[in-house]
């Protein structure tokens, strides 16, 4: 069997993920379910909601459905999000080295994240390392600390997304437990 994007990064460390995040990252697929959303309190709740509507995120914090496409093409991991089925929310993730070492550049807007991994119980989890703005290097000071997460629960799959600002501490979060939505059978399709 042949790599992807994914296992060829992580290597021999592939088999370290949960064999549901490995067959994820194998195959692609699309994860759906109820995520709670929160923001903080005062300019906090400000600053969260502005981040919120900038990523397509509800700014209600209530209870919303959350879907996660995930796919890869032989150079880019592709994370589509849409909440409610509304606005689509769409990332590319491209490797550079490989793990532990190695990370990701998440492209998202006009601004790049650079990211490395943990693997923790079989747990896929992002740390924010850099940022740039075109050819400019943003201050890790000046970005919102964020902690990103996917793990298995119960043969779920748990997301968690939070982000913090200096002296006003947590301004987003949301998380939830995510369900695989069955692809659809080519005959099902062509009918």
């Amino acid at each position: 069997m042949s790599g992807t994007v994914v296992s060829d990064w992580f290597g021999p460390a592939f088999a370290q993920l949960h064999p549901l995040l490995q067959s994820l990252h194998r195959h692609g697929g699309k994860l759906r379910g109820p995520v709670g959303i929160g923001f903080g309190r005062g300019l906090a709740g400000i600053a969260g909601r502005r981040l919120a509507r900038k990523l397509g995120i509800p700014r209600d914090g209530d209870s919303h459905m959350l879907e996660v496409t995930i796919g890869h093409d032989d150079a880019v991991l592709h994370w589509d999000r849409r909440f409610d089925d509304g606005h689509c929310f769409a990332s590319t993730f491209r490797p550079y080295g490989h793990w532990p070492d190695g990370g990701w550049i998440e492209v998202t807007s006009a601004i790049s994240l650079r990211l490395q991994v943990d693997v923790i119980d079989g747990g896929w989890y992002w740390r924010c390392v850099g940022a740039q703005r075109g050819h400019w290097s943003i201050p890790r000071w000046l970005l919102p600390r964020s902690e990103a997460y996917k793990r298995i629960e119960d043969g779920r799959y748990r997301f968690s997304v939070s982000f913090a600002l200096p002296l006003l501490g947590e301004v987003l979060h949301y998380g939830g437990l995510l369900d695989a939505v069955a692809s659809p059978s080519p005959a099902a399709s062509a009918s």
